[in-house]
């Protein structure tokens, strides 16, 4: 798929991540602050089972070999994506636009860093 490509169909990103909000806040079983903490740290826990899948996918531990593939690592990995996305969610309402703003400057910053790279530099 090129930049220019769209997207294949499929469900919308934001509605689905409101959706998984709305439902975890209905069935959180701690509220307030303590609840938001934890919905966080539920990054924590999807992100080791993408190490266990890495760990898994190339056999790294003897006892128990391959017990993974590399699909199990991207699906680990979208868990990730998923929880983040929710847990921005339940920090603001405004997620989609934080994360577009957010995900606009380190774009701006890695283009412009990697074009100063390009640049030869002057000796003094």
């Amino acid at each position: 798929m090129t930049d220019r490509t769209p997207p294949p169909p499929g469900p919308d990103l934001w509605a689905t991540i409101d959706a998984l909000h709305e439902w975890l806040d209905h069935s959180r079983p701690i509220e307030g602050r303590e609840g938001v903490l934890l919905r966080i740290l539920k990054l924590t826990e999807e992100v080791g089972e993408v190490s266990q899948a890495v760990i898994g996918a190339t056999g790294q531990n003897p006892r128990k070999g391959i017990t993974h593939s590399w699909e199990d690592v991207q699906a680990e990995l979208c868990d990730v994506v998923i929880t983040a996305l929710v847990a921005l969610r339940t920090l603001t309402p405004e997620a989609r636009e934080v994360l577009a703003g957010h995900l606009e400057r380190v774009a701006r910053r890695s283009t412009v860093s990697s074009a100063q790279a390009d640049v030869p530099r002057q000796s003094l």
